[in-house]
């Protein structure tokens, strides 16, 4: 047989020879089978061994690649060899070269691990039985390691299944990540739009109404030149008083599509927040305990200064609703720093911003009802105690201005309401320092012309009264709003009489001549009302001789201002303000 087929064609097996352990006790045997793996021309080395403690010592050292053994040997029996290499090198083939070896002894050996037999009498056998038994080891050492790698795999396969489930969920984590915030996106986009559309439908609206009451009250002011009869008159006055209303709704309106008329100037909050303390309590009630937070070094702010002590108070009396009797208000102001874009429509952009916050301790806000709080006409109190316009008039001051607003609600716990509003970097000018009352005597000069407060939200009747007056040789300021007359008094009270509309938005005269008369007693309170019903006023006990009806007719406004100049401040008014 040629080396080819001995080898099984394996170029490794050509290029090494056999090494083969003999266990062989007779000398014949052996040469023999030395002349059979000559005659096969196959490369062999061969390590003879004969007793039990050199096979032992020549198996230990599992540097062979074949091992033949005799059945019988005169100290040890075949099978106890075969046990032996089974158990300390494995991976040998075992052939046995035997001529006493029985068919039955043959099945044993075959059964406890041997490789093959061979009859001396069939010698020429044992080529192909060698490349036999080589090609059988070669499978079992692969099979071996395919076993090491699987049981490698099955001992690092949780591991992997554990990373892998890992990756996943960081992907699927990432992917709930994009999707809230598409949704966060989307539902802004959807937000901005609709209090957008809101917006232009309700400017619109307001523009052309305002349009309609110009025509209205202007007609109606040519009607009560010309018109005598007192039906007549009265039904003119309620068309008056009418008109009015539709001026203030589209005020709000305004307000809310951001069409209002501001007049930005540096404001320091701060002062702001701390002179409204008086007004705030006196709005709201004793009942509530009103707490300040106001940070040192707040940076001022771009504003309109009556339009946010506005919104102050606005937001303090929706506070007072939300909370049952009692309760706590808190003002805060902070400096803010925002770098995040805006989640809702209603949020400012990144900037530098002064702060101003309005918490309560209140029923908080349910979900469904914060997704609509700024959309005008929307309001969850009870018919008559809210037009729904409040919060929509936050809105849309705080934009115009180039702020935004923050909601935070917790429903059982209360709600903050903060307000952003754009930093001014330039240093606000010194504060002019206040005048008394006594200052205001003291600079007071025999022969001076009155000074009178005129405060109405009107400008096209505040104009007429300014007019008059003026007319009357009385010196004249004017303001469109209790807030702004408020103001004026506290940092210049030198006025001999202050002559306040009955209805305005914010505070009425009612509540402006309450604060008046908290506050700088020595000054005479005079109102003006469109209303022709007078009820309102005689039941806070102002007499007749503080009230001049409009339109001002036959001297009526110069006579009762000549009048209430001459008695001083009025006695036993009760001036509690209805909210």
């Amino acid at each position: 047989m040629a080396i080819e087929q001995l080898t099984d064609g394996s170029p490794d097996d050509a290029a090494a020879p056999l090494r083969i352990l003999l266990l062989e006790d007779s000398d014949l045997d052996a040469e023999l089978l030395a002349a059979v793996l000559d005659d096969a021309g196959y490369p062999y080395r061969l390590d003879r061994v004969m007793t039990r403690e050199a096979f032992a010592a020549a198996a230990g050292e599992r540097r062979h690649d074949l091992i033949l053994a005799d059945y019988v040997l005169p100290t040890f029996d075949g099978l106890s060899a075969l046990a032996h290499a089974r158990a300390h090198c494995p991976d040998i083939p075992f052939v046995f070269v035997s001529g006493t070896l029985g068919e039955d002894v043959a099945v044993e050996a075959l059964k406890n691990g041997a490789t093959d037999y061979v009859t001396k009498q069939r010698l020429d056998r044992l080529p192909r039985v060698i490349v036999r038994a080589r090609a059988e080891a070669r499978a079992h050492a692969e099979r071996r390691l395919m076993e090491q790698a699987l049981r490698q795999l099955n001992d690092t396969l949780e591991a992997r299944v554990a990373e892998r489930t890992r990756e996943l969920f960081e992907a699927n984590a990432a992917l709930q990540r994009q999707i809230v915030e598409r949704e966060r996106v989307e539902e802004a986009l959807r937000q901005a739009q609709r209090l957008e559309a809101v917006g232009q439908l309700t400017s619109g609206v307001a523009h052309d109404f305002n349009n309609l009451l110009t025509v209205i009250a202007g007609n109606i002011e040519f009607l009560e030149r010309a018109v005598s009869d007192e039906r007549s008159r009265r039904r003119l006055d309620t068309m008056r008083g009418a008109a009015e209303r539709g001026a203030r709704l589209t005020a709000q309106l305004l307000a809310f599509s951001r069409r209002q008329r501001l007049e930005p100037v540096p404001v320091q909050l701060n002062r702001t927040v701390a002179s409204m303390r008086d007004l705030l309590q006196s709005s709201i009630g004793g009942a509530v305990r009103i707490e300040m937070t106001l940070q040192p070094d707040l940076w001022p702010a771009l504003v309109d200064a009556t339009q946010i002590e506005l919104i102050i108070l606005n937001l303090a009396i929706n506070a007072r609703d939300a909370m049952a009797v009692g309760g706590c208000l808190t003002i805060e102001t902070a400096n803010v720093r925002l770098s995040d874009r805006p989640t809702r429509a209603e949020e400012p952009p990144p900037g530098d911003y002064a702060m101003v916050a309005v918490s309560d301790t209140g029923t908080g806000i349910l979900p469904d009802v914060l997704a609509r709080v700024f959309e005008p006409f929307f309001t969850t109190k009870e018919v008559g105690k809210g037009s729904g316009l409040g919060l929509a008039q936050v809105y849309g001051f705080a934009k115009q201005s180039g702020g935004g607003i923050r909601i935070d609600t917790e429903v059982g716990e209360g709600t903050t309401v903060r307000v952003y509003l754009p930093r001014v970097a330039a240093e606000l000018p010194a504060r002019e320092p206040r005048r008394s009352e006594a200052d205001c005597l003291a600079v007071r000069q025999p022969g001076d012309r009155p000074v009178l407060l005129v405060v109405d939200d009107d400008g096209a009747v505040r104009e007429i009264t300014v007019t008059k007056l003026a007319e009357a040789d009385y010196e004249v300021r004017e303001v469109g709003s209790g807030l702004a007359a408020i103001h004026i008094l506290e940092h210049d009270p030198c006025f001999d009489l202050v002559i306040v509309d009955f209805a305005m938005p914010g505070m009425n005269g009612v509540e402006v001549a309450a604060e008046i008369g908290r506050r700088w007693p020595s000054i005479p309170v005079m109102f003006v009302t469109g209303y022709a019903d007078q009820s309102a006023l005689t039941r806070e006990g102002i007499g007749e001789d503080r009230i001049v009806q409009k339109p001002f007719l036959d001297g009526e406004l110069e006579r009762k201002v000549a009048l209430s100049l001459a008695t001083g401040p009025a006695t036993g008014l009760r001036l509690v303000s209805s909210r």
